[in-house]
């Protein structure tokens, strides 16, 4: 369950103090925000101050101006006495089974190269056969649903040691999650970050972004060692676009493509 930007407003506070502690998060003044929501920076003023209650039309406009994630815009609307607007609805709920089928469908086109589907804390919903072939070795109590992505590349058990540029690409995924806790504020997902900021990183290990490194990459790589070759991943996330379901907001496509020739080659024999 997630909460408000700020550590003192709450549902119980009202809807003002909520979409204030927003809009400071977002570094946004009343007055922009009033242009952006074709309003007046005095209503915006008397909403967050309580003097005056929004419509249910006004707060989700605010809310969609201020990039406030799907799930907390069921939060104002409680917050503000409307019932919420968009349903979480479970994955595998019957409801869902395009979107289902439509994540196999899209993930096995990606094969040979490794592609996945995350929920907000970064479990794995789906995964093509490229992904498990990188996870051929990690232990099976690692393995066991709900098979964590971020547990799973940082655990010192897991895909780590086969990370040339682990430090690096370690990095890089811990930023990630801080900018998602910033925008969801999550209290299980900074569980999960403080859990695997603390794994062990050893001391040794390449880096593959300074100028001078033996290969030129036009994105960080995940470079891996895999069953005796050294493969370079870069990686594309996509997400859903306008999203009218806290679950579907919630997930994000990761596709690892090849960021050399000799990655390429090798997995178009990889699943053949």
């Amino acid at each position: 369950m997630t909460t408000a930007p700020s550590g003192t407003a709450s549902t119980a506070d009202g809807v003002g103090p909520l979409l204030r502690a927003w809009r400071e998060q977002r570094r946004v003044s009343q007055l922009e925000l009033a242009l952006r929501a074709d309003s007046s920076a005095r209503h915006i003023s008397f909403v967050e101050t309580g003097r005056s209650r929004p419509s249910e039309e006004m707060v989700l406009r605010l809310a969609e101006h201020l990039d406030v994630p799907v799930r907390e815009r069921n939060a104002l609307l409680l917050a503000a006495g409307y019932a919420p607007r968009f349903p979480h609805t479970p994955l595998d709920d019957p409801a869902l089974e395009p979107l289902r089928e439509g994540i196999e469908r899209l993930i096995g086109g990606f094969e040979p190269y490794p592609a996945l589907v995350v929920d907000a804390m970064y479990d794995v919903v789906a995964a093509n056969r490229g992904v498990m072939a990188l996870f051929e070795g990690v232990p099976e109590s690692l393995l066991e649903p709900p098979l964590n992505a971020v547990r799973l590349t940082l655990h010192p058990r897991g895909l780590a040691p086969r990370i040339v540029n682990l430090r690096e690409w370690r990095g890089h995924l811990l930023e990630q999650m801080e900018r998602h806790i910033a925008l969801r504020r999550s209290e299980p997902l900074r569980a999960l970050y403080e859990e695997v900021a603390a794994y062990p990183v050893p001391d040794t290990g390449e880096s593959v972004a300074e100028p001078g490194a033996p290969v030129a990459y036009f994105a960080l790589p995940m470079v891996i060692e895999h069953e005796g070759r050294r493969l370079s991943f870069v990686s594309s996330i996509s997400t859903f676009n306008t999203p009218l379901d806290v679950t579907v907001a919630e997930l994000a496509v990761e596709t690892l493509l090849p960021a050399d020739p000799a990655t390429a080659k090798y997995l178009q024999s990889w699943l053949s």
